[in-house]
């Protein structure tokens, strides 16, 4: 198993000879009203969008811009039919997964939080894709769209068995429940996690309260990725993008300065945590502690 860190909250992930990308953004600016600075890309891609081998399925949590671009998403389909491939299918919460057929996506495909997806692989047993929701508001423009669900945002767990298993978190608040998709899948069999995707992202103190009502800090991630209790845990939704009130490296530096405290104190986790730099890979089974 292997994840390469596209940016943001894009991902390639290998597993069983299938090949998944969370959240498709390769695009210069979150949105036609970025300001300026704000809200630019701040580093290409990691992997470019012709680059991309085929896809077995396109993971999508949630609408908002930074997670999803349509663009970035139609130059997916439209690279599968010029290689002659059918179009994969992409996976997402089933309001969205609505609103993307009517945009032209003929292969979104709904998953409610408590069901699972079948991805195909070459050889072998398919992939399952687990879904949980995630506390996050997930519409694409806040209080403008709440048609699309103001809550309809998902948490994935990919489970290739013996070909490995990964937790993609979207966004989300730091609950009691947020680890309880892998502990009903994954502890309950005796089984444990290798790979956690989990997002880092900074506030200002006087926004710090409300942003943790619907995202991980760099603190919240580490203290998740304790009770996941995972093989690794690779960190995104960093170094991509400038936000009206955070850059684009806030979040990283946070958590390099966690982890080099946590390391101080003999943390058993923190040699597990690999910053990717867009472009860089992790192979799970072979990369030593």
């Amino acid at each position: 198993m292997r994840v390469t860190y596209v940016g943001h909250a894009t991902l390639l992930l290998e597993v069983g000879g299938a090949v998944l990308l969370t959240d498709p953004n390769f695009d210069p600016a979150l949105g036609p009203l970025a300001l300026g600075s704000r809200l630019r890309r701040v580093r290409a891609p990691g992997v470019a969008l012709a680059a991309l081998p085929p896809l077995d399925a396109v993971l999508v949590s949630h609408a908002h811009v930074d997670h999803l671009s349509l663009d970035s998403l139609r130059a997916i389909m439209d690279g599968a039919a010029a290689a002659g491939a059918p179009a994969p299918p992409v996976v997402a919460p089933p309001v969205i997964a609505r609103w993307l057929r009517a945009s032209g996506f003929a292969s979104a495909t709904p998953l409610a939080a408590g069901d699972r997806h079948l991805v195909p692989t070459p050889a072998g047993p398919p992939l399952a894709v687990h879904a949980a929701p995630a506390v996050h508001v997930g519409t694409r423009w806040g209080a403008v769209d709440r048609w699309r669900g103001r809550h309809e945002a998902l948490m994935y767990l990919v489970d290739g068995g013996d070909a490995g298993s990964a937790f993609f978190a979207g966004d989300t608040a730091l609950t009691p429940d947020t680890p309880r998709l892998v502990a009903d899948v994954l502890h309950a069999a005796g089984r444990a996690l290798d790979l956690a995707l989990l997002p880092i992202g900074h506030a200002p103190v006087w926004k710090r309260a409300a942003f943790r009502a619907g995202h991980l800090t760099a603190e919240d991630a580490l203290a998740l990725f304790a009770q996941l209790d995972a093989r690794w845990l690779v960190p995104y939704h960093w170094g991509t993008f400038n936000h009206v009130t955070s850059g684009a490296f806030d979040a990283v530096r946070e958590l390099r300065a966690l982890l080099a405290d946590a390391r101080t104190r003999g943390d058993a986790h923190a040699p597990r945590v690999r910053v990717l730099e867009p472009g860089e890979g992790l192979d799970v089974f072979g990369a030593p502690v």
